[in-house]
């Protein structure tokens, strides 16, 4: 599992996503290095159903954690039922 996950010290957890794509998680990754180097809000919709905005100044006070675990079977069947439901 790929994930990215955006944590604030005041509001919590912003975001929590896993990636099977590694291009996704590759793509996603390098927009929130984008907005952090131009100093610009983060803002991402895909067309469907997710939309975020997280203004830069908020941004840039988060902690910013993408890594890639490692999950057994069982693991992956319960996060892809999860995600299907």
């Amino acid at each position: 599992m790929k994930t990215v996950k955006i944590i604030h010290p005041q509001f919590g957890e912003v975001l929590n996503e896993e990636y099977q794509d590694a291009v996704q998680h590759k793509i996603f990754l390098t927009m929130i290095h984008s907005c952090l180097e131009l100093k610009q809000d983060l803002t991402t919709f895909n067309g469907r159903d997710f939309l975020m905005h997280v203004p830069f100044e908020i941004l840039r006070q988060c902690l910013i954690i993408g890594n890639v675990e490692t999950v057994t079977l069982g693991e992956y069947a319960t996060i892809k039922s999860k995600m299907e439901g």
